[in-house]
């Protein structure tokens, strides 16, 4: 016979019954002990399948060995039906029994009869159990009125037995919210299903200064007839676990709730909201002043004197304490002994678990917070210094009532959250600071007043992205240009902050440089796009990080207008054309060829030449958000109405349409507008003369302008402009090719041009003293305010001007 994997029933017991089965699980041996048991002899059994004296216990066997259902528990617990009378409750063990090859054949089962306790047995164990286990345990009647209490629940509660039998649980625990409890109860006995894992919280007579946190379950107890007899609940205190739960689900959210913002004063109010009420009944931030401008903070003070703070954020369970206090942004200051600034001095924190409202420094408090404090029970206080890589930014310090006094698990909790915040605080700071510098240089580097020029009126309105109102590469510019012209720029620059802003600064210093060489706009676009990869290859190769990355793919709008011949020629790297809108409010949009955005490699940037009706304004835009025909409300359709007219300033109606725009910004967008109404210059103001290309022209010329700085009341001006003409016609006809055209334009200054055919460039020189020639230029910039030479379709232009006042100059 094998060996059992259950344990052996103790031999030597004649109420131990036994009897065998096959491999099939047919009762093929039935004891004596087996017949007293239940009540079938030998023969009223043997044969039969187990399965179908007992189905419930017995399984019919698929393959191996019958036996119970659950052969692999030891000392399996069973009930067996009986011939007659009640089913009998036994304990079975079942052994194997095995041929020499291993095969199973069968098993004995053993059935151990579970023997009822005694009376005087049960109410020893029923003892046993209130006297001995460490849950609480109570008993109601089914009024609910205690009948019963154990041991451990008289230490929960603080009181014996004898004060609780008879009464109900409000009698009994007053600082508990009993009326849930007897809900619950009440439930139980209604329906007859337990109540299991309830939790409930309170203070007791045992520890009245601690919010304490129960596990309840809850049972019905019925009698032998299945009347209900009463209550019963099972009760674990588990304020520990509870409250370390507590702390790691409010460090937990304090990761995931503060600093979703890089604004300081945006995290400490999500730090105030985390904390109150689940953790404080107030709670408070002050930072110092150098934080919110985003500074470095100054050295920690010695605690020698009271220290100003800003008070950043705050919230309080009950929002009447802060009436008549210190409103939200406005400096406070604390006495040099109070633990405020001790706390800001040496960076630690500090509990005070019980206020004494004698202290000095409370004393010292204005009175609407010492009024406060007392009206609304404050009697608790911790402080935590706001620190962060070693530097003090402030602190946070946090109240509650008398009633429920901070302790120190509360100032170890409070420590961790704090200083969790106070990385975002810091992060904050410096964003700050970063963002005030990049705003900073974004403003230095847009033109703050437009020079003086009399080709158009101009109006500006500048507005950074929404979030964090972010600091992009949006930029204008307004460039005077020569022969009364001048220039119109727009671009935009990808990215945000610092990179945006520098980037932003090489694109309008290198333009504003070419548009003094009186490049035309595609050629100067060329050449911004031929300079992109040469200053991304120099910055690569010098291995630092990239400052002008984001030049490439940067747009550009360069437009030039003569208010002479009210031509206006533009060009764009991939930024959208302006709106035209005439002076009775038509809007109208060039067909302007957009190529690509600068430093793509586009060769050529095909220009467009325009004629503008007179009092035309040109609309342009950092974004292309003008036209935008399939969003309901476009700004275009609202653009004649507002410029239309001229009742109305530019700069007002700049910022009219600079709001009619910003709805239609995504978030990450900035924003600049540029408004330019033309101007025509009164053709009286103009003199024109074609010039032979003989020498003796040269003394008629100069006869003619003579003549029209007369007609112009610029006599005084004459000697050196006739000095001009004579060198730049001499110079035409010398160098240049015919036709040579002279030109006297009376604008903001006196201009002298002279145009031929010739692509040549003349080079200033200072000629040695043996020399006969190559003074001409020298005196001509002696004798002017500013010269050059721009070119044209065909041939150039070398111009001069002289200040009308030359006192005044």
């Amino acid at each position: 016979m094998g060996t059992s994997s259950a344990s052996r029933p103790p031999p030597g017991d004649e109420r131990i019954a036994g009897f065998v089965l096959d491999r099939h699980g047919v009762v093929s041996a039935w004891s004596a002990a087996a017949e007293d048991l239940f009540g079938w002899s030998p023969s009223e059994v043997v044969g039969r399948a187990a399965a179908e004296l007992w189905p419930e216990v017995f399984a019919r066997p698929s393959r191996g060995v019958a036996g119970p259902a659950d052969p692999a528990v030891p000392g399996h617990r069973a009930s067996l039906a009986r011939r007659e009378g009640p089913p009998a409750d036994v304990v079975l063990h079942t052994s194997t029994l095995r041929e020499p090859g291993g095969r199973g054949e069968g098993c004995v089962v053993i059935a151990v009869p579970v023997a009822p306790c005694s009376d005087t047995e049960g109410l020893a164990i029923l003892e046993a159990l209130f006297t001995q286990a460490p849950i609480g345990i109570a008993v109601y009647d089914r009024d609910l009125r205690v009948v019963r209490v154990n041991t451990a629940l008289e230490y929960i509660h603080g009181f014996p037995e004898e004060r609780a039998l008879g009464k109900s649980i409000s009698d009994l625990l007053p600082g508990v919210d009993t009326t849930a409890i007897e809900c619950r109860l009440r439930k139980v006995l209604e329906t007859g299903h337990p109540i299991v894992n309830a939790v409930h919280r309170g203070r007791t007579p045992a520890d009245p200064e601690r919010e304490h946190v129960w596990n309840v379950s809850s049972v019905v107890l019925t009698g032998p007839d299945g009347g209900v007899l009463g209550v019963t609940d099972l009760i674990i205190d588990i304020t520990d676990q509870f409250q370390t739960r507590e702390r790691l689900s409010l460090i937990g959210e304090a990761a995931v709730r503060i600093g979703t913002t890089l604004d300081v004063r945006c995290t400490s109010e999500e730090l105030v909201e985390m904390l109150v009420p689940r953790f404080a009944d107030v709670a408070v931030v002050d930072l110092l002043d150098s934080v919110m401008a985003g500074t470095e903070p100054e050295p920690k003070p010695t605690g020698t004197g009271p220290v100003v703070v800003r008070l950043v954020a705050r919230k309080a369970a009950k929002p009447k304490i802060f009436e008549g206090l210190a409103e939200l942004g406005q400096l406070r200051n604390y006495p040099s002994d109070s633990p405020h600034v001790q706390s800001l001095a040496d960076g630690r924190p500090r509990l005070i678990p019980h206020l004494d409202e004698d202290a000095a420094w409370l004393r010292q408090y204005t009175d609407e917070r010492v009024r406060a404090m007392h009206e609304h029970g404050i009697g608790s206080l911790i402080l935590v210094p706001v620190r962060a890589r070693g530097v003090t930014l402030g602190f946070v310090h946090l109240y509650r009532s008398r009633t429920k006094p901070f302790e120190a698990d509360d100032l170890v909790l409070a420590q961790d959250v704090v200083a969790r915040a106070a990385v975002c605080v810091d992060n904050a700071r410096r964003y700050t600071n970063e963002h005030t510098a990049a705003l900073t240089l974004h403003a230095s580097m847009l033109p703050r007043s437009v020079a003086e020029q009399s080709a158009v009126e101009v109006a500006h309105h500048y507005r950074p992205s929404r979030v964090h109102e972010g600091v992009g590469g949006d930029w204008f510019d307004v460039i005077p240009l020569s022969g009364a012209r001048v220039a119109l720029v727009v671009g935009a620059v990808p990215g945000e902050g610092f990179q945006a802003a520098a980037c932003m600064g090489h694109l309008s210093s290198a333009i504003r440089t070419l548009a003094q060489l009186d490049l035309p706009p595609d050629e100067l676009l060329g050449q911004i796009d031929e300079m992109v990869p040469r200053l991304l290859e120099r910055e690569h190769a010098s291995g630092a990080a990239p400052v002008v990355e984001a030049l490439k793919g940067s747009t550009c709008l360069y437009a030039v207008y003569d208010p002479i011949t009210r031509r206006c020629v533009m060009a764009s790297a991939g930024h959208p054309p302006p709106a035209v809108v005439g002076e009775a409010g038509e809007v109208d949009f060039p067909d302007l060829p957009v190529n690509n955005p600068l430093g793509l490699g586009d060769p050529v940037f095909e220009p467009l030449d325009v004629e503008l009706g007179e009092g035309s304004t040109l609309v342009f835009c950092s974004q292309d958000l003008l036209r935008c025909p399939e969003r309901a409300g476009a700004p275009a359709s609202r653009l004649g109405a507002v410029i239309s007219g001229r009742s109305r300033p530019l700069d007002d109606m700049c910022g009219v349409i600079a709001d009619l725009i910003a709805p239609h910004l995504t978030q990450d967008n900035g924003l600049a507008v540029l408004l330019a109404r033309t101007c025509t210059l009164d053709p009286e103001k103009v003199a024109t003369w074609t010039v032979p290309p003989v020498p003796g022209a040269v003394g008629s010329m100069r006869s003619l302008a003579r003549r029209q700085l007369d007609q112009w009341g610029l006599e005084h001006l004459a000697f050196d402009m006739e000095l001009i003409v004579s060198e730049l016609i001499t110079n035409a006809i010398r160098h240049g090719h015919d036709p040579i055209r002279l030109r006297l334009v009376l604008d903001r200054t006196l201009i002298c041009e002279v145009s031929d055919a010739s692509s040549t460039f003349p080079h200033i020189r200072r000629a040695a003293t043996t020399d006969e020639g190559g003074r001409g230029l020298f005196l001509v910039a002696q004798c002017s305010h500013r010269w050059g030479t721009r070119y044209l379709p065909v041939g150039k232009t070398i111009w001069a001007e002289q200040v009308l006042d030359p006192v005044a100059s």
